[in-house]
């Protein structure tokens, strides 16, 4: 969470990215966007797209895919209602269907809050102080989010995982049809389709849709309007709870050891935050005035680092700037050797050059 850039800097986050873009090629989880859609239309707000306009052919094959992921969804609620109904499923004995049921929608929806809040949490972290501030419960959500040494963020990434599998222990009971011998089958099926119903996937299919994706893609749309309700704020303090129980504090750790071993560094000695980015984008030319730290082409921040100003009560104990000043140490190192490698290269290229121009 505070250093995304260089985690996703490698083959492995590529060839998963493009993996993903396969899956989502698919048309199996279309369904979704429909969702995104009518929230969009609801809200008032026009979704925004980098992508060129469809054409009658890609609009086709995109409705066509829509329609075959809804119908797959409507038959995978069927079967696994049907079940639960008939007391065909793993749900513990005693508990009466229509309890399941509700048990099943509810921490489905809470499932999606918090895939919901992640995509969210994440677009915000990247806004400033005065964009977070427009509404009071995004306000009273971020201000909780972003205080004190700045291990909210990541310790919510803990607890919203320790509450979903908390949640899913639930939902995996109710989604998980058993045939017992003797029984008859779900809508009368043969064996073999039976077998597959048994194996799970119909149920992933479901909460892959409507407890994850679909609440992200609005969540991802509209990360505002989604923190600026009290349950967002609520989840947050439960799932801050689940993290200070020390459960799974052996995470903390492990990230540690990991961001030491593949040398990661903040994403502030970047790209700079919300504010320094806001800056440049309309004082450009005085950041270009600032020649004692140059970074030439390749780079991506072009101007010097420097500690956030909307960091307040984050980041504010001596071992945290100290912590950032050896990133920013280290990334100006990389410069200097960068530029002393593009200086050489540059001399080679212009003695061949001068060789030719004399030849």
């Amino acid at each position: 969470s505070r250093c995304m850039l260089d985690y996703v800097n490698n083959w492995f986050a590529y060839f998963t990215f493009q993996v993903a873009r396969l899956i989502e090629f698919s048309g199996l989880l279309h369904c979704c966007y429909p969702v995104q859609m009518i929230f969009a239309k609801l809200s008032g707000q026009p979704l925004e797209s980098k992508d060129a306009p469809r054409t009658t052919g890609q609009t086709i094959f995109f409705w066509f895919r829509v329609l075959m992921s809804t119908v797959i969804l409507a038959f995978s609620f069927a079967v696994t209602l049907s079940a639960l109904f008939q007391e065909k499923t793993t749900m513990w004995e005693g508990v009466p269907p229509v309890v399941s049921v509700i048990l099943f929608f509810a921490f489905m929806a809470v499932v999606g809050m918090l895939e919901g809040m992640q995509i969210a949490f994440f677009a915000v972290a990247k806004m400033s102080e005065s964009e977070r501030a427009k509404s009071k419960w995004a306000k009273k959500t971020c201000d909780c989010l972003f205080e004190g040494d700045g291990r909210n963020l990541p310790g919510f990434m803990i607890g919203r995982q320790m509450c979903v599998t908390l949640c899913f222990f639930i939902v995996a009971r109710v989604t998980s049809v058993k045939i017992e011998e003797g029984e008859s089958n779900i809508f009368g099926v043969p064996e073999g389709l039976q077998g597959f119903f048994n194996t799970g996937l119909l149920g992933a299919l479901i909460t892959t849709i409507a407890a994850s994706i679909t609440w992200q893609l609005v969540a991802s749309a509209f990360p505002m309007a989604f923190l600026s309700t009290p349950l967002t704020f609520i989840l947050l303090k439960f799932c801050l709870f689940l993290e200070w129980t020390g459960l799974c504090q052996g995470a903390w750790v492990v990230a540690r050891v990991h961001r030491k071993l593949a040398k990661f560094k903040r994403d502030e000695v970047y790209v700079g935050s919300a504010e320094e980015r806001a800056i440049r984008s309309t004082e450009s030319s005085e950041f270009n005035k600032d020649e004692s730290y140059h970074v030439e082409a390749g780079h991506m921040y072009p101007g010097v680092p420097v500690m956030p100003p909307n960091m307040k009560k984050r980041q504010q104990t001596v071992e945290d700037i100290e912590e950032l000043e050896r990133d920013l140490r280290t990334h100006q190192n990389d410069v200097a050797n960068r530029l002393v490698h593009l200086e050489a290269t540059k001399a080679t290229l212009m003695a061949e050059k001068n060789k030719n121009d004399s030849v």
